[in-house]
């Protein structure tokens, strides 16, 4: 049984009530489950909530919420990993265990359904524990600079000041959207970012994080270039 799995507390801060907000006419939440839908890989596409009005939503867009999130693990602090988790062995409890779970965030208006099959594949095709989109850093990492309490600059890595970006390797970053992975590496806690993962390699013009109003506004712009063309 392949399941997607998609977190959406009611508690967020930053962004008040992101999962259900509207983004490109729809409910923010809906991009994800359309996607998941139209990937046609999934078995049950759940979202686990804690948020009454998130869950008749997701139900409205043909997801299942079969259960409310505990208040342990709906808090800006849970980490993703238990919260997986704790669905996986719901399902399991209840006569329905995945073998393959996809964590797909609400906030994820750029997923695309080639995507995540592309990205079981990758898990399929690997010993990895999981599979999860990266895409690249627009500028290498090892040039990055901070500013002191004087807003003077100082690099992070000041044995690079002098070496060309050409003779950098390229570094890539989590794109945030997806993590497929194997049920028993959800329920042993195993971590995702490291060598227990594999990838696929987005495009940066796909890939933005929404964690701010400034983030939200930059990713609104960006949606209705790439719907304009097509």
């Amino acid at each position: 049984m392949r399941v997607a799995i998609i977190p959406a507390r009611g508690g967020s801060k930053r962004i008040p009530r992101k999962n259900i907000k509207a983004f490109g006419g729809r409910p923010m939440i809906a991009w994800s489950i359309l996607e998941a839908q139209e990937s046609g890989c999934f078995d049950q596409i759940l979202v686990s909530t804690d948020d009454d009005e998130i869950a008749d939503v997701a139900k409205d867009l043909g997801a299942d919420v079969p259960f409310r999130r505990p208040e342990a693990l709906a808090d800006d602090q849970t980490p993703t990993v238990p919260v997986i988790a704790h669905a996986v062995q719901w399902l399991a409890d209840h006569g329905t265990p995945p073998e393959e779970v996809c964590c797909l965030y609400a906030a994820a208006p750029f997923v695309q359904a080639a995507d995540l099959l592309r990205g079981l594949e990758a898990l399929r095709n690997s010993d990895a524990a999981y599979a999860f989109p990266v895409t690249s850093f627009p500028f290498p990492i090892q040039r990055a600079v901070r500013l002191n309490s004087d807003h003077r600059v100082e690099m992070f890595y000041p044995e690079h000041s002098q070496t060309r970006s050409q003779d950098l390797p390229e570094a890539y970053h989590d794109a945030g959207q997806f993590y497929w992975g194997h049920a028993r590496a959800w329920l042993e806690g195993l971590p995702v970012i490291g060598p227990n993962s594999t990838s696929i390699i987005l495009p940066r013009y796909r890939v933005q994080d929404i964690d701010t109003p400034e983030d939200w506004d930059r990713a609104e712009r960006l949606f209705q270039v790439l719907q304009a063309e097509g």
